[in-house]
């Protein structure tokens, strides 16, 4: 079987978007709402929902290789790089030190054309501190870059990326593609989320990097939707992809079998709406958060709101299994009578809300 690299139309990606413009037309309302929410909401508000949405795209597009990141970690990195917390202490995950910085080049870069120096610099950045691999540059073994899965001596070859001596002209050919293809280019792709599309799988098939191609070829998509909005765009599509990523392996696992991308397409441009959609409720969520705060910060002691905090760290993913006595003490070092008597205040101010009975009984936040 021979992969969409090695076939005559190669990269000659054809398709069908006639079945997609419904969804192209609901992509560009909620961008337009999530606009007019974010203008809606304080500078302060503005900055907290930029910051959880980039925190939340560093860990979960790391999760999708199977890297697990600290969220303290990459926050206290962003809020750095942003400038707003100038006394951060060391960082001791350097992959969440590089994966923070990627979010927020991406970002600080997205009018700019793509070139090998900014992907160069992108894969130094995430694959900081990394051992054994070449870093900075594209990959150069002579061995195949395959994609396996399976134990050793039983593997299962899902795909096999174009040889590293045709990686560089790949790249060249994939770099005038994605400029050309950019608003204002010589071949424009109005839709961006069209664009994204196309490029992620582009590039994705390329695998020119040892490692690093996933999450380097995520950052292109949201280049690509930045552009084509003319503003860098408040969404994570790594969280809506990791959600059920067997979907996106499998996806682009047919779409790497031929340049009839018709499929990919619906599966990725959908990807994009769920995205938007979870980054309204981020808003919503951040707006709930701030009247929650508001309403009970004064009544609760430092334990208690050290407790609440830890909770809605996760934001609208929320605390896996809600808050129990034993976790509540595992938090804040109290006993269990102290544990016990603060969280039925929690719950009788109306701050938490109890659900289940004795060692079931559990404690959810009230928003």
């Amino acid at each position: 079987m021979k992969y969409n690299w090695q076939q005559h139309d190669w990269p000659e990606f054809r398709y069908d978007e006639s079945g997609l413009e419904d969804i192209f037309l609901e992509i560009a309302h909620r961008m337009g709402r999530v606009d007019g929410l974010l203008t809606s909401l304080s500078d302060t508000l503005q900055t907290e929902t930029l910051i959880e949405i980039m925190v939340v795209e560093a860990i979960k597009t790391s999760e999708i290789e199977g890297e697990y990141l600290s969220r303290q970690d990459v926050m206290s990195s962003i809020r750095h790089n942003l400038g707003l917390d100038h006394d951060v202490d060391y960082i001791k995950d350097k992959r969440a030190e590089g994966a923070a910085k990627l979010m927020i080049d991406v970002r600080e870069q997205f009018k700019e054309p793509l070139s090998e120096a900014m992907l160069f610099s992108w894969h130094e950045t995430l694959m900081a501190g990394a051992r054994r691999i070449k870093i900075g540059g594209w990959r150069e073994h002579a061995e195949a870059m395959q994609v396996i899965s399976g134990p050793f001596g039983k593997e299962t070859v899902h795909y096999e990326a174009p040889p590293s001596s045709i990686v560089p002209d790949e790249m060249t050919r994939f770099i005038t593609w994605f400029n050309s293809t950019a608003p204002n280019g010589a071949n424009e792709i109005k839709k961006p989320a069209l664009r994204s599309a196309i490029a992620h799988l582009y590039f994705e098939t390329i695998h020119p990097f040892e490692d690093g191609n996933g999450r380097i070829g995520r950052a292109i998509s949201e280049k690509a939707l930045s552009q084509g909005v003319g503003r860098p765009i408040l969404l994570s599509l790594s969280r809506t992809i990791e959600a059920n990523k067997n979907d996106y392996y499998d996806a682009l696992k047919e779409a790497q079998r031929s340049n009839k991308i018709t499929p990919w397409l619906h599966y990725f441009v959908n990807a994009v709406l769920n995205a938007q959609i979870q980054a309204e409720e981020q808003i919503d969520f951040t707006l709930q958060k701030t009247k929650f705060f508001d309403r009970y910060e004064e009544r609760m002691n430092e334990r208690q709101l050290r407790v609440i905090r830890r909770m809605l760290e996760n934001g609208i993913d929320g605390f896996e299994g809600g808050m129990s006595a034993k976790k509540y003490m595992s938090i804040t070092k109290a006993s269990k009578a102290t544990a016990t008597r603060d969280l039925q205040d929690l719950a009788e101010m109306g701050a938490l809300l109890p659900t289940g009975e004795g060692r079931s009984r559990r404690y959810h936040v009230n928003l």
